[in-house]
């Protein structure tokens, strides 16, 4: 099956991932935020160079974390004991998806395109970052899509190190307790796969999106919290 082209300014519409044999479906369109949050309803994403074409992915296996299969190290629990940071939740959105596109080969996606979009989601309640600090330095954050009881984890960083996985791992508390049931991470790496991420297949990640995308969650009062565990 071929790539579907989408024109600039055209209707939402995206080839069913269902039917797609490669893991882009689509290359085309903008990044209007109606379009990209529509994209999200139909297991899709945006991800793509400054000067590229969009590019629309919806990958086969989708890398997954179960909200209460996250991994939680032995010297991960000792930063955690530790506690030398606070948690904010939504406090600086846009400067958090900048600061992950800084310093490393594959934050070049995360251009000036992509920030003014997620940056409208994120006004829109749409968008949420989670932000770690020391005094006064933001050195670690993560964001992400909300659908539902799904949460889309798009990107994170430190600045000191663990505080990445700081962050990560109170985005998984504070969502669960909130009602988030599932955080889609798209492509497996080892890293993530030593924190508890699994692969499922495109149908599955699908079936669950349709049912977790309807169920009512929350997200805009979140006081970000850490577990002890």
């Amino acid at each position: 099956m071929s790539i579907t082209y989408l024109e600039p300014g055209g209707s939402l519409a995206f080839p069913d991932p269902l039917h797609c044999s490669d893991d882009v479906v689509a290359v085309g369109a903008d990044l209007a935020p109606e379009r990209v949050l529509f994209a999200y309803d139909c297991g899709i994403f945006p991800w793509f160079g400054e000067d590229d074409l969009p590019l629309w992915w919806s990958p086969d296996p989708r890398a997954v974390l179960p909200i209460d299969a996250m991994h939680v190290s032995r010297s991960l629990r000792r930063v955690v004991d530790r506690g030398r940071f606070r948690l904010t939740w939504n406090r600086c959105f846009r400067r958090v998806m900048e600061e992950c596109s800084l310093d490393r080969p594959d934050g070049i996606w995360i251009h000036a395109l992509m920030v003014d979009s997620y940056t409208s989601l994120h006004e829109a309640g749409h968008a949420h970052s989670l932000e770690v600090w020391i005094d006064d330095a933001l050195v670690g954050g993560i964001y992400g899509v909300q659908r539902g009881a799904l949460f889309a984890a798009e990107s994170k960083f430190h600045r000191v190190t663990d505080m990445s996985k700081i962050a990560l791992l109170a985005l998984v508390t504070s969502l669960r307790q909130a009602g988030v049931e599932l955080i889609d991470v798209q492509l497996m790496t080892p890293h993530l796969s030593s924190l508890g991420v699994v692969e499922w297949p495109r149908a599955r990640y699908l079936a669950e999106l349709a049912r977790l995308r309807e169920l009512e969650v929350d997200l805009k009062g979140l006081v970000p919290r850490l577990c002890q565990a």
